[in-house]
């Protein structure tokens, strides 16, 4: 008598995406704890990592500042999943590219500024840090016809200046709670164990969608569904911040 074997080719996937989260998870972890400047003022204006909620929400970001290949798929797949995500877009990318603009507006997520020429604010002075600011934000309206009062700052490089001047422009510093380093193309499978491993309620996702992350859209199908197996749902990030406080890191 003889017997067949069907597998199941998703579950498997799935199955060693799990395994696999384990074993990358220590590494990227170390990684990123050497390279990531998420941090606030213990008093006044803060940059927000996380939020605080018993709902069972998380955000999902992407940077963009140049490029147009790989936002397609992933602005496909997100609409294919019914998932609203949050886009940090430069000023100068969103001039250059008002058609994919319209088509995150018209797809339900939200825009947020990422600067004009992503350039870290850390090696500008005040006046260099508010212009590029208020240029971003005028660029980005000048496109979409919406305001932004979410801002996350060029490779997330903060201090107490931009926290302070970006607070006077009514903009809110985003930065994050979990990031696989996607842009650095360590593979998607790398990329989706170590998202779906760490994302806890509250959370808030930092992916990109610049040319430069070649590998993010083939994790991005796994990522959210590997995450909503856990009992989460993704939201956009002004959502996810009204449901409750915010979780800060303090500046030295």
């Amino acid at each position: 008598m003889r017997f067949i074997w069907v597998i199941n080719g998703t579950k498997l996937r799935n199955t060693i995406f799990i395994l696999i989260a384990s074993f990358f998870a220590a590494l990227v972890a170390f990684i990123q704890n050497q390279e990531m400047s998420v941090f606030s003022t213990t008093e006044g204006p803060r940059a927000l990592t996380s939020v605080h909620t018993e709902q069972p929400h998380v955000a999902l970001t992407f940077d963009i500042s140049w490029g147009d290949e790989q936002i397609k798929p992933i602005l496909e797949i997100l609409k294919q999943k019914n998932v609203k995500a949050t886009f940090f877009v430069s000023g100068e990318w969103a001039e250059r590219h008002p058609e994919i603009i319209e088509k995150i507006k018209k797809d339900g997520h939200e825009i947020g500024s990422h600067g004009m020429n992503h350039t870290a604010y850390t090696k500008l002075d005040d006046g260099e840090i508010r212009k590029d600011l208020t240029l971003a934000e005028s660029s980005i309206y000048k496109v979409s016809n919406r305001r932004t009062t979410l801002m996350r700052p060029p490779y997330g490089k903060i201090d107490h200046d931009v926290l302070s001047i970006a607070s006077t422009l009514d903009q809110q510093v985003i930065l994050w709670s979990v990031n696989p380093q996607d842009d650095t193309n360590p593979g998607y499978q790398k990329i989706a164990a170590y998202t779906i491993n760490h994302t806890e309620k509250g959370d808030i996702i930092r992916l990109h969608a610049s040319d430069s992350a070649k590998q993010t859209y083939r994790a991005l199908p796994y990522i959210i569904d590997n995450i909503q197996k856990k009992g989460l749902s993704f939201t956009t990030l002004s959502d996810l911040i009204s449901d409750t406080k915010v979780k800060t890191k303090s500046l030295n």
